[in-house]
């Protein structure tokens, strides 16, 4: 600890320095000190004091319509709170609110903001908020460094409209953002914002535990990852799933979604990007400049944007970081419903259709009607056992199940797998050129040798696998041989 020391005060005064100290560059850009007209100073505050009401996300705060600016008091309190960042796996995050990320703020430009900061007498840490939407030293920061149990008050002008990102600036600055400590501002322009149907507000962040992904307990951080760049963890609202399911973003056919996006960091870039939509607007970076009819939106560490898309039909529209590995390897990932009545004008799916070779077309026909019986097995047997981990369409859970839908594994030896659903298997393995280590069970002792030929059988013949068989006699060989050594 005693060798430690030197390098975190030497850290803390680096950061004071950079939060409270003008740089050369400026100094050389405007020698005289002259000072740009602040076009957004419309005066001083008129009537009562405005109370922000702060919601959890992905909600965000009733839009403004007010003429004039206002005094808003804005109250934060930081927590460090043990929660679930995954099924099974536990973190313990440093927060805002008690929530990664911490509520949105939204304000008018040229609003007053009256911003409390308290941190909670059970934190073990000094915190303090650094707003990308002030301008003064440190956002704020230099005037907030607030010790467990004490609090806080800073006021300033928001003066640019835009989206901006907040976060935690106490050194060491990296560990306090990669737990959780980031969140956004919106400063709503003069005229306020266009009306959308639904507004939510969703918050990308990097995260570094010590144990592996869904390594399940109470995880730690680990500063080496972080050093390293190499998170565990890529999460939209901080939790695997906060945007999926149950928790889905909603929609109606017809209606206009805003999304307020925000990337914490600390580290990583983000492509954001609705599978199955395209943004009408995005506003770069989160400032005045649109872009119209965009796929992809760039977020960079500490950077925002809002976007507007149009959802004309119904169905589910993905929301994933299109660095893809990290939407379907390590969490990024969420969802907007959209309910209403079919548009086949706009989108229809057709049927399916099996295209079979005249040359094959009696040998197939031959063995469904010799084999009728096996394949109803086999399907019930993968129904009721290996769905529950491959999924029913046999395309398998990201990051935990492999697929056997087009698997170039099982395809490349069938006969391997007789083994594997015999006696199990651990360890990593490839398929379709991702890595899995999960672990499979052993079903030899619960199914018969005529079960796992059916079932395999089965999964040959369906999900787009190359076909085959596999009989009861070669199961029966494999089960007496016994385990590989």
């Amino acid at each position: 600890m005693s060798r430690m020391l030197p390098i975190v005060l030497s850290a803390s005064l680096l950061a004071a320095a950079l939060y409270a100290t003008p740089t050369l560059a400026a100094k050389a850009a405007n020698p005289a000190g002259h000072s740009r007209a602040l076009a957004a100073d419309f005066g001083a505050p008129q009537g009562a004091p405005i109370e922000e009401k702060l919601v959890d996300p992905p909600g965000v705060p009733a839009p403004i319509h007010r003429n004039h600016p206002a005094r808003v008091i804005v109250r934060l309190e930081t927590r460090e709170v043990v929660k679930e960042i995954a099924d099974g796996v536990r973190y313990d995050f440093w927060t805002f609110n008690g929530s990664t990320p911490g509520p949105l703020i939204r304000v008018r430009e040229g609003d007053t903001v009256e911003l409390h900061l308290r941190n909670d007498p059970n934190s073990h840490m000094t915190h303090n908020i650094d707003l990308h939407a002030v301008m003064g030293p440190g956002g704020g920061a230099v005037s907030t460094a607030t010790a467990p149990g004490h609090e806080s008050v800073f006021t300033f002008k928001a003066m640019r409209s835009g989206v901006f990102v907040y976060h935690c600036a106490t050194p060491p600055v990296p560990m306090h953002i990669a737990n959780g400590m980031y969140g956004l501002i919106v400063v709503e322009p003069p005229q306020g914002l266009p009306k959308a149907d639904h507004e939510y507000y969703v918050m990308q962040g990097d995260f570094y535990t010590t144990g592996t992904y869904h390594e399940p307990g109470l995880q730690s951080f680990d500063m080496q990852k972080l050093l390293a760049e190499q998170p565990t963890y890529v999460l939209f609202n901080g939790r695997e799933g906060s945007l999926t399911g149950d928790n889905a973003l909603k929609s109606g056919v017809g209606d206009t979604v805003r999304l307020f996006v925000g990337n914490g960091g600390p580290n990583l870039a983000s492509s954001f990007h609705v599978i199955g939509g395209i943004f009408d607007d995005a506003n770069v970076e989160g400032g005045t400049l649109v872009n119209h009819n965009v796929q992809t939106t760039l977020i960079p560490a500490g950077g925002a944007t809002m976007v507007e898309l149009s959802t004309p039909v119904p169905g589910a529209l993905l929301l994933v970081d299109h660095s893809v590995t990290r939407a379907f390897m390590k969490g990024a990932m969420g969802q907007i419903d959209i309910s209403g009545p079919a548009q086949p004008a706009i989108y229809e799916k057709g049927p399916n259709t099996t295209f079979v070779s005249k040359a094959a077309l009696p040998a197939q026909q031959s063995m469904a009607a010799s084999a009728g019986d096996k394949a109803a097995d086999g399907k019930r047997v993968f129904t009721q056992i290996c769905s529950a981990c491959h999924q029913g369409n046999a395309m398998g859970l990201p990051g935990a199940f492999p697929p056997l839908a087009m698997s170039d594994y099982l395809n490349s030896d069938p006969q391997r797998a007789i083994g594997i659903v015999l006696h199990g298997l651990s360890g990593k393995i490839t398929v379709n050129s991702t890595g899995y280590e999960s672990v499979m069970p052993a079903l030899g002792p619960q199914l018969s040798d005529d079960e796992i030929a059916n079932v395999l059988t089965y999964v040959l013949n369906n999900f787009n696998n190359k076909g085959g068989t596999i009989s009861a006699s070669e199961v029966k060989a494999v089960r007496a041989a016994g385990p590989a050594k």
